[in-house]
C-alpha cells in the first residue's frame, strides 16, 4: 500500500511541477526582443503585437484529488490522479513565408508554454 502511495505522490509531483508532456521551445524572437515562459500577455503585445489567431483551448492535465472514506470503514482520505481540463488560451503568430509559426499558450495570467506551428507557406 505505501508503495502505491509514493507511486501516486511521485506522479502527482512530476504534475505539479509541470513537467512538460511535449517539447516546447521557452521563447520565442518578436521584432529583436524575446518573450518567454513567464511573461505577462501585455508583454506579449508590446513585443509581438497582435495574433494572427487567438482560441481558447482546453489542455488536459494530471490533477491531484483526495477521495475520503467513510468513518466506519476504517480508511483514512485516499489520493488519486485524474485528467482534467485546464483552460487556457493560445495565441498564433506568423513569423513570415516560409518559417514555423509562433503558438504561445497562456494560462493563469503569463505565458505557460512557446512552441513552433505549422511551417507558414
Amino acid at each position: 500500500m505505501r508503495t502505491i502511495h509514493r507511486t501516486l505522490w511521485s506522479i502527482a509531483a512530476a504534475a505539479a511541477l509541470g513537467v512538460p508532456s511535449v517539447a516546447a521551445s521557452q521563447s520565442m524572437g518578436c521584432n529583436g526582443y524575446l518573450v518567454g515562459k513567464g511573461d505577462s500577455p501585455v508583454s506579449l503585445l508590446q513585443k509581438c503585437g497582435e495574433p494572427i489567431y487567438r482560441q481558447a483551448v482546453c489542455v488536459s492535465m494530471l490533477q491531484l484529488g483526495w477521495v475520503v472514506t467513510p468513518p466506519y470503514r476504517g480508511g483514512g482520505p485516499s489520493a488519486i490522479l485524474s485528467n482534467q481540463c485546464v483552460p487556457m488560451e493560445e495565441w498564433t503568430y506568423d513569423r513570415g513565408a516560409g518559417a514555423f509559426f509562433g503558438v504561445v499558450r497562456i494560462y493563469n495570467g503569463t505565458i505557460e508554454s512557446v512552441r513552433d506551428g505549422d511551417r507558414s507557406r
